[in-house]
C-alpha cells in the first residue's frame, strides 16, 4: 500500500488511494479551524476589475504584500501567483479574487484575529495603489469579458473545460467569491456523521449568507446568485452527493466517486498538462495517450482531488463551501456556526436528527431553490428560517459547550449574533442590499461599491 507521504511513488490500485484519506482523523485535542475567505479587487476611481500586470494590478499587490509582512513568494515561472507563511497562504482565484487561506487554529478569536489582520494589512498596501476590496458572492457590475484571466496554467485548462460540461461554470471561476470552513473528524465513522450534517444543512448556509443580488450593474433575480451558478457548472464535480448519506458511507466510497471526476490536469516539470475530461482510472492504468505508460503518483491524486467541487468536499479534513462572501463580522460567522455544529458531539447529534427525514429529493430541492427564496425556500412543511434558527440553537449550545474564551472571558458564541438577526428576521443579507438599490441608491449599482468595501 502506498504510503501517504510518499508523494511520488506510482499508484497502482485503488487501495493506494486511500492512504490520503487514512492520515485524516485527529483526536479531539488536535482539531483546528481553517477559514477562507475571497474579494474581489477593484479600482477605487473607476470601480474597474484589477488586471495582473501594471504598477497598481495585482502583481505589484503580491509583491506589496511580501515586502510588508515578510510573506514568502509563490511562483509560476517568472510570475508571482500567490504568498505563503507557515500553513497560510493568499492566493488568486481565477479572475483575480483574492483569497486568503487562513492557518489551522484553535478557537475562532484567532480566527477573527486572523481576518482582521490580513485586511489591515491588505488595506496598508492597496491603499498605494488605489485598490479596494469588494466583499460580495457575485461581482455586481463587470461582464465576463471585462475580467481579466490571472497567469495561472490550472485556470486556462479549466476555463476551456467548462464550456463543455455546463452553462455557468465561467461564471463560478471569473465573478463568483466565497467563504468557506475547513474543520476536522476523529475518524472514519466521525467523517460520516459530519459530513452528513454539515452536507444536509449547506443550503441553510447558503441562505443566511445569501449575498449576491447583482450582475452587470442590474438586479439578477437571484438571493445568491453565486449559488445558483454552481447548480450549472458541472454535474460530474459537483452537488449534494447523495451517496454519503447511504449504507456504507467511507472514505472508499467517497474517493470511488472521485475517481470518476473527470481529470483537468496533470503537473509536470512544472507545467500544467492538459487532461481535461480524461479518466483517473485509465491514468492508474497507464492509458493516458498524454503520458503512455505512466501511472499517477499521490501528489496526482491530491492535486485531483482539490478538482472535485461538491457542497462539502472531504481532503484530510472536511471543507464546507456553500455561502457567499461578506464583510468582516460573516466571515467570523462562518467557521463558527459549524464549529458549533461539529465540534461537539452532542451538537452533531442534534443537526443529524433535524435532518434525518430528508431525502436526496429533499435536500436537492433546498439547494436549488435558496438561491431564489432565501430563507423562505420550503423543505418538508417548514421553511429554511425555521430550520434556520434550529440550526443555530443548536449551534450555540456547541459553541457553549467548547467554552474557549478570549481575554475578556467571552465565549465563541459571540460570533452567532449577526446569523441570529438574520435568521429572527427571514431577511438576507441580499434583501438588504435590494432595499437599498430601490431605496436610497436610487437605483445606483456603484453605492455597493462604498457599502460593501472592506
Amino acid at each position: 500500500m502506498a504510503d501517504s507521504k510518499d508523494l511520488s511513488r506510482p499508484l497502482e490500485t485503488f487501495e493506494d488511494l486511500l492512504p490520503y484519506f487514512d492520515a485524516g482523523p485527529k483526536p479531539k485535542s488536535d482539531w483546528k479551524i481553517g477559514t477562507e475567505h475571497e474579494k474581489f479587487g477593484f479600482y477605487k476611481g473607476t470601480h474597474a476589475p484589477v488586471p495582473y500586470a501594471g504598477d497598481t494590478g495585482v502583481r505589484a499587490l503580491l509583491d506589496g504584500m511580501k515586502t510588508l509582512s515578510g510573506w514568502d513568494g509563490i511562483y509560476e515561472g517568472d510570475d508571482i501567483i500567490g504568498l505563503k507563511q507557515g500553513m497560510a497562504s493568499i492566493t488568486l482565484e481565477p479572475g483575480g479574487q483574492f483569497e486568503l487561506s487562513g492557518a489551522p487554529l484553535e478557537h475562532l478569536h484567532q480566527t477573527c484575529s486572523e481576518v482582521g489582520a490580513h485586511l489591515a494589512d491588505v488595506r496598508t498596501v492597496t491603499d498605494e495603489l488605489g485598490i479596494g476590496f469588494l466583499g460580495l458572492g457575485f461581482n455586481p457590475l463587470h461582464s465576463l469579458e471585462e475580467i481579466p484571466l490571472m497567469p495561472k496554467g490550472r485556470y486556462k485548462i479549466m476555463r476551456d473545460y467548462m464550456l463543455k460540461v455546463g452553462r455557468l461554470g465561467r461564471q463560478m471561476m471569473f465573478r463568483s467569491c466565497t467563504v468557506q470552513t475547513n474543520l476536522d473528524f476523529g475518524s472514519e465513522a466521525d467523517m460520516v456523521k459530519k459530513f452528513r450534517a454539515s452536507l444536509a444543512l449547506q443550503p441553510i448556509a447558503t441562505a443566511l449568507f445569501a449575498n449576491s443580488p447583482f450582475a452587470e450593474g442590474r438586479t439578477n433575480g437571484f438571493l445568491s446568485y453565486r449559488a445558483h451558478v454552481w447548480s450549472d457548472t458541472d454535474p460530474d464535480r459537483t452537488g449534494m452527493l447523495p451517496f454519503v448519506f447511504e449504507p456504507g458511507m467511507s472514505f472508499a466510497r467517497y474517493a470511488e466517486w472521485a475517481l470518476d471526476v473527470p481529470m483537468y490536469f496533470a503537473k509536470r516539470n512544472g507545467e500544467y498538462l492538459n487532461l481535461a475530461g480524461r479518466s483517473f482510472r485509465d491514468f492508474m492504468a497507464g492509458r493516458l495517450p498524454e503520458l503512455p505508460g505512466e501511472k499517477p503518483t499521490m501528489k496526482d491524486w491530491e492535486d485531483h482531488l482539490t478538482t472535485c467541487f461538491p457542497e462539502v468536499r472531504l481532503k484530510t479534513f472536511l471543507e464546507m463551501r456553500g455561502a457567499d462572501a461578506g464583510p468582516w463580522s460573516r466571515l467570523c460567522a462562518l467557521p463558527a456556526l459549524f464549529v458549533g455544529l461539529l465540534y461537539d458531539d452532542a451538537a452533531t447529534e442534534a443537526a443529524l436528527e433535524l435532518v434525518k427525514d430528508w431525502t436526496a429529493e429533499d435536500r436537492e430541492s433546498l439547494r436549488r431553490t435558496v438561491p431564489f427564496l432565501g430563507l423562505k425556500a420550503p423543505i418538508r412543511g417548514r421553511s429554511a428560517q425555521d430550520i434556520a434558527k434550529d440550526v443555530l440553537a443548536i449551534a450555540r449550545q456547541g459553541l457553549r459547550a467548547r467554552a474557549k474564551l478570549n481575554a475578556s472571558g467571552d465565549d465563541e458564541t459571540g460570533f452567532l449574533s449577526e446569523l441570529d438577526e438574520i435568521a429572527a428576521s427571514g431577511m438576507t443579507p441580499a434583501q438588504r442590499l435590494l432595499e437599498r438599490y430601490h431605496g436610497e441608491w436610487g437605483g445606483n449599482i456603484h453605492k455597493v461599491y462604498e457599502t460593501c468595501a472592506y
